[in-house]
């Protein structure tokens, strides 16, 4: 049965103001790629997040360490296909072989997946005991749930935390589920930090078929600010041909951000959908592009 913390019938909005400022960063991203052939200005742009010049600018540096100008230059088709051709290669082979290494192999080596098994989720996961907690991060607020074995579920929350806590539970509807914190949580929470000096292995436990599992591990094989397509994807699972089915199981992926569905784009170069939206999936394409060359102290 699942357990109701008291405090959702008082909260209702979760809206914190690092997720109003990304919300803004986020619209002012999706203006200046929208309307890049006319080379809007720093002044136009803060003017559509309702901020002054001055203000957004050091907003955007903050966020991005870099300006809007440069953070621009990561969401071209151009620099999507470089990016492309760069990595293409150690998809299929190793990123040690690009110039993607150190960090850019992190996901390879600290974070263990491990899928559940049929005894685990039969009978809508009744067996489940189930840890979360509402976060912060550079991207907006997120709910991230944990089992006994690790992080089962991570979703860029809406403002309405009882609708975020629906979504989850309709992954597991029998789970028992109590708002609490855990060291599965914390170690992955970290991530979005960049720090990986004291970060001990992150470990998920997942809800999927073999197929979806397959497609879920061959995602964390691209390294950030590596990009690639579904059809090279699908080549990577084991199934060459059947990007349609990849595709499908990346839009099921139930861990943002750490299982990099985003990573994924189409093979023109532009960016393509995002199960949290466009927006979100640019801002974290050219956060990780501007961190990998611009480290940014959040």
């Amino acid at each position: 049965m699942a357990f109701y913390p008291d405090k959702f019938a008082k909260k209702k909005d979760m809206t914190t103001q690092e997720t109003i400022d990304f919300n803004r960063i986020a619209e002012a991203i999706h203006f200046l790629k929208s309307g890049y052939k006319q080379q809007p200005s720093l002044e136009e742009a803060a003017a559509q997040v309702h901020l002054s010049p001055y203000h957004f600018q050091r907003m955007f540096q903050h966020w991005a360490g870099v300006s809007p100008k440069q953070f621009l230059r990561y969401l071209s088709v151009e620099h999507a296909k470089r990016i492309l051709k760069e990595t293409g290669a150690s998809l299929l082979d190793t990123a040690h072989e690009t110039g993607l290494s150190g960090t850019g192999r992190l996901h390879d080596l600290f974070i263990k997946m491990e899928g559940m098994t049929p005894g685990e989720f039969k009978n809508g996961g009744e067996s489940l005991h189930i840890h979360y907690q509402f976060a912060e991060s550079p991207f907006g607020n997120i709910l991230i749930a944990s089992t006994t074995k690790g992080i089962c579920y991570l979703a860029f929350a809406e403002a309405d935390p009882l609708m975020a806590f629906e979504n989850l539970r309709n992954h597991f509807p029998k789970a028992y589920y109590q708002e609490q914190s855990d060291s599965f949580q914390e170690n992955a929470l970290s991530i979005f930090q960049q720090d990986w000096t004291k970060l001990p292995a992150i470990k998920l436990h997942l809800k999927g078929t073999p197929f979806q599992i397959k497609v879920w591990d061959s995602l964390l094989k691209i390294p950030t600010g590596g990009l690639t397509t579904y059809g090279a994807l699908a080549e990577k699972a084991g199934f060459p041909g059947a990007s349609r089915a990849v595709g499908t199981a990346v839009g099921s992926n139930p861990i943002a951000f750490i299982i990099p569905c985003h990573r994924v784009i189409k093979s023109t170069g532009e960016t393509g959908q995002y199960h949290w939206g466009s927006h979100r999936k640019d801002a974290i394409i050219g956060w990780e592009a501007a961190q990998l060359e611009h480290p940014a102290v959040l």
